[in-house]
């Protein structure tokens, strides 16, 4: 999954997507989340960097993470792969 590349990510959170006008805010997991997919990172390789930084097991993080993803992807946020 890669995130759309006309959008614009602030360090701090704030998303805009030019081609919707619409713009929403991250907190600063979501925003790592965020960079980890720029960057290329699988979802196996984001589980290993979250829960290596932060106080949650992987099992429970996956299942955030996949709804995360599936935000993503309900609000066009994501290009495919193809």
């Amino acid at each position: 999954m890669k995130i759309k590349k006309s959008l614009a990510i602030s360090e701090t959170g704030f998303v805009f997507d030019p081609s919707t006008g619409d713009s929403y805010t991250l907190n600063p997991i979501g925003l790592e989340i965020i960079q980890l997919l720029r960057e290329g990172k699988s979802s196996g390789e984001i589980t290993g960097a979250v829960t290596q930084t932060y106080d949650i097991d992987a099992m429970t993080f996956e299942r955030y993470l996949f709804d995360f993803l599936g935000m993503l992807k309900q609000m066009q946020l994501v290009e495919s792969d193809e």
